[in-house]
This record gives C-alpha cells, structure tokens and sequence, in this order.
C-alpha cells in the first residue's frame, strides 16, 4: 500500500464521523421546518374554512395547549353547531396537533368567539 493511500484513508477515517454528524443535524433542522410548514398546510386545507385564515374564529386561547390538542384528536360538541370533528380518525397524530396549535397561536388569533 502506498504512502498516499494510507494518508486518503486516514483522512477518510478522521472526516466520515463528521460528515455524517453533520449530515444527520441538517435532517434535523429538515424536519423541524417541514413540521412548520406541514401545520400551515394542514391548517389551510382541514381548519381555515372554520377557524379562518387568520384562527380568528372559534379559537379559544384560554384554554390550555393540552386541551386544544384533545379538541383536535377527540373533536368537541359545541354550544351550537358547528361541533370540532375528530381529526384523530383523519390522519391527525398528537405532535401534528401540538404544531397546529402552535401554528394557530402564531396567527395571533383573539381568544374566545
């Protein structure tokens, strides 16, 4: 084996580790974005034509994060109609709805209405 070779692998030994660390973050931060961005999508397309765009309606900011989060996975009965289905049974797990409520927080929506 040449001298040259036995320097190519050493190098490639030392920086592998790091390329893969390093690698492995940027999926992190990835995924941190895409779940942003997939609550804003899911918002659009499941929870504007009610709360609309802005969650300024039927968006109660007194309760609690966990109590929105069951809202969105069981759905809630309503005074009147209309009544918060079950989102559960539509695909929804417990972070994307932990993220729709923080997106819908981020709306800056008014409590109550």
């Amino acid at each position: 084996m040449s001298l040259n070779r036995i320097k190519l692998l050493a190098v490639a030994l030392i920086f592998a580790p790091v390329i893969a660390i390093t690698a492995l973050q940027a999926d992190h931060v990835r995924a941190a974005t895409a779940t942003s961005a997939d609550a804003a999508d899911t918002y659009k397309a499941k929870c504007a034509m009610c709360h609309k765009p802005d969650a300024s309606k039927f968006f109660n900011t007194a309760l609690s994060d966990d109590e929105m989060v069951q809202a969105i996975l069981k759905g809630k009965k309503a005074e009147k109609p209309p009544n918060m289905p079950s989102f559960e049974a539509k695909g929804i797990d417990a972070d994307q709805a932990k993220a729709l409520v923080d997106y819908m927080k981020g709306l800056k929506a008014p409590s109550g209405n």
